[in-house]
């Protein structure tokens, strides 16, 4: 979706705001207050409401930062034909660090337009990488779109460690289980 450029200072008070949502959220759960994430921030009330309209607006921002990094670490990771699993493990990371964000935008409605602009967003990012590993013999030829959009599904299962390490062990787990699962025999034991 297209964005208008900020002002430096507007962008850096959204900055503090998405930064303390994104804490205050993980350690209280998404139904936080949102004067909790005001005084995260340092800022004030109306400062975080002329960003955001409401708690949905806020989330949905948090989610667009989460594409935002998911492309950030696909730039980086260039044409590497291994790039797909490399990827998975970002993403696996983002998940066990943010689970109650995962877990709010999981127990919403595929047909969500937020929802449904988010998966369209990662599997354009996600797809060439697919692709590119497939090309190289290290993923089976017959995944796709919809068994990519499986697999990051099941990542999310990740989030239901009691604490952030053991999510990150559970995520380190199930990305290494379905790496296995995507990749061709002889990829499989390179991993």
């Amino acid at each position: 979706m297209p964005r208008m450029e900020m002002r430096a200072d507007t962008a850096h008070r959204r900055r503090l705001l998405l930064d303390a949502a994104d804490e205050v959220f993980c350690e209280h759960g998404v139904l936080a207050p949102l004067e909790l994430v005001v005084e995260r921030a340092g800022l004030g009330r109306a400062t975080l409401y002329r960003h955001f309209a409401d708690r949905t607006e806020l989330m949905a921002a948090l989610l667009e930062r989460g594409l935002d990094g998911l492309e950030g670490c696909a730039r980086e990771i260039g044409t590497r034909p291994d790039g797909l699993f490399l990827l998975m493990d970002d993403v696996a990371e983002h998940i066990a660090m943010s689970a109650p964000l995962a877990d709010y935008w999981r127990s919403m409605p595929r047909e969500h337009p937020t929802i449904a602009a988010a998966h369209t967003r990662a599997m354009a990012i996600l797809l060439p990488y697919l692709q590119r590993a497939i090309a190289a013999g290290l993923c089976r030829a017959d995944l796709g779109e919809q068994d990519l959009a499986l697999a990051m599904d099941m990542l999310g299962a990740c989030q239901r460690g009691s604490d952030e390490a053991e999510r990150k062990a559970l995520a380190q787990r199930c990305c290494r289980l379905l790496c296995h699962a995507l990749a061709t025999p002889a990829a499989a034991a390179e991993l």
